[in-house]
């Protein structure tokens, strides 16, 4: 008889003990919605929906682990218990590897001893990693708690601006990325920065979807020579820090290598360059370097974790990516690394980023968190590290785009690990849809309104395509993402997803050409404009 292993099927690794029902919308009602609400996605009342793609930012579930440490919550302004469990979990998950404190668990199992949490907790003191604790969290701050990621970014970018024009006004400033988000692209170019895509040479080839069990590419990767040429081209002073984004959500999602990490790390120290990662979902990009690189197949994700942050001197981070939490983000650098150092001019950076803290977001041990929901995501990190649970997210995800590409939807593949992306431009392909008709906005309309399925275009009207140089059109891609909360949909919800883009798929000539009624200039526009689909008569 064969093993529960050997079956071909995923061992199930949750049971959900909560309903919600789905309210049974019709097509006339969601296409009179749409209307009034100008055909945002983001607008779009999200109870009046069936499936929603739309993100995995802080829209999945929580587990009874999780649930259990909110009840934990403390909601003191300051120093609240919440704040040194959380600081514990971020050096147990970056930092630790397969040795963790678990100092949560002081405060679950109610623990009044209170000499052993003053040691273990409340006073101690280190330094020299990304959270600095005790005296030195007040001397050299190095650790910032905010709302989400876009915060973090905020944080960082608008606190270094005015240090890089102190240093050289006259210098434009360019900031490398395997592939900047929305909102990183967004925080970088409102401090007068400029965000530079190199996406991996690799990105869109072909790839058998029958082969994404067997083998990666890690389509995700720095494209190396693009960095080692923009350094060289634009001079050192003129890049303040290299960024890359692990998964690559701009880039379908793809995983990032161990071998590329090292690499872009070895060039970062040849120029004395800070290395940072927008690490929003650094387990998963972890799960893909423990399946598919060679020499990580017998070790923990905790401790591929650790390698992977052993080579970067900061990193932001949103939270409420990975499945870890609803809402949460953070900003971390290393005590005395190479940040610390290049901006530290007239006082302390840490200090600098810790005044702009208090100021925007609150008191540096809330940062505009409740406590019920800093415990929440303390709890979270040690969630989100469980194999069970990335390797069901991963199936997931997999078995999504592999029902997709049977049914010749072009998506790019292999797929990542929190989302599927439809290539627009194969999708069109036989229609007189140009880049500029917005045609994946399109597509988000149609789904939306003929199925109740909402999604996101991430492509030319996202990235402000007819704003952009021709240089800078070279970084933008044309996709439309679906993204999966954790833990949420079932077998039953995806099928219902292919048939319906399928359905769409059959019939693309139909899908209308988008204009922006409203808002053409505005940042980040696909949060807040007007559009206008235009139907063929």
């Amino acid at each position: 008889m064969k093993s529960q292993n050997e079956l071909g099927v995923p061992v199930p690794a949750n049971k959900p003990l909560v309903v919600r029902t789905i309210k049974q919308v019709t097509r006339e009602q969601r296409e009179y919605v749409l209307k009034k609400t100008e055909y945002s996605m983001f607008s779009f009342p999200a109870d009046l929906i069936f499936v929603d793609f739309l993100s995995d930012s802080g829209s999945g579930t929580m587990t009874d682990f999780q649930w259990a440490a909110l009840f934990h919550g403390d909601e003191s302004y300051g120093r609240n218990k919440g704040y040194y469990v959380l600081l514990d979990a971020i050096r147990d998950t970056f930092e630790r590897g397969d040795t963790p404190n678990r100092s949560i668990n002081l405060i679950l199992s109610g623990e009044t001893d209170v000499n052993k949490l003053m040691d273990e907790l409340y006073v101690t003191s280190f330094e020299g990693g990304f959270v600095n604790g005790g005296t030195h969290q007040l001397t050299r701050p190095n650790a910032f708690i905010v709302p989400q990621g876009r915060c973090a970014e905020h944080l960082l970018f608008s606190t270094i601006a005015p240090i890089l024009k102190q240093k050289n006004k006259d210098i434009i400033n360019y900031i490398p990325n395997n592939g900047h988000f929305d909102t990183t692209e967004a925080n970088i170019v409102a401090n007068g920065i400029q965000a530079v895509n190199l996406f991996s040479t690799n990105l869109m080839d072909d790839f058998p979807y029958d082969e994404m069990d067997k083998r990666n590419p890690f389509k995700g990767n720095m494209d190396l020579k693009g960095l080692e040429d923009l350094i060289k081209e634009k001079g050192v002073d003129s890049i303040p820090l290299i960024y890359v984004t692990i998964t690559n959500n701009t880039a379908a999602g793809q995983p990032v290598s161990m071998k590329n990490i090292k690499e872009v790390h070895k060039i970062a120290k040849k120029y004395d360059i800070p290395f940072f990662f927008d690490a929003c979902r650094f387990s998963e990009n972890a799960n893909f370097i423990k399946e598919f690189e060679e020499g990580y197949r017998n070790r923990s994700i905790l401790s591929i974790v650790q390698e992977m942050f052993s080579y970067v001197d900061g990193f932001t981070i949103s939270f409420k990516k990975d499945g870890l939490a609803n809402i949460g983000g953070g900003f971390f650098f290393r005590d005395k690394g190479v940040f610390h150092k290049k901006f530290s001019i007239d006082e302390d950076i840490g200090i600098k980023l810790k005044e702009k803290q208090i100021l925007t977001f609150g008191n540096d041990s809330y940062g505009g968190m409740s406590g019920r929901d800093i415990m929440a995501l303390a709890a979270g990190l040690y969630e989100v590290v469980k194999e069970p649970y990335l390797y069901e997210r991963k199936i997931q995800v997999r078995e999504f785009a592999r029902k997709l590409a049977q049914n010749g939807i072009p998506i790019l593949l292999p797929a990542g690990g929190h989302a599927v992306y439809i290539d627009m431009d194969k999708f069109f392909e036989g229609t007189d849809m140009k880049i500029d008709d917005f045609g994946g906005v399109g597509f988000t309309i149609e789904l939306l309104k003929h199925y109740g399925i909402r999604s996101v275009e991430l492509g030319p009207f996202c990235f402000e395509w007819d704003k952009k140089t021709p240089e800078q059109q070279k970084g933008i891609l044309n996709l439309v993402r679906l993204a999966m909360p954790r833990n949420v949909y079932s077998a039953s919800h995806i099928d219902y997803a292919v048939a319906a883009i399928t359905e769409l798929y059959h019939n693309k000539e139909k899908i209308p050409k988008v204009k922006i009624s409203r808002g053409a200039e505005l940042r980040l526009r696909h949060f807040q404009t007007g559009l206008q689909p235009i139907y063929k008569n």
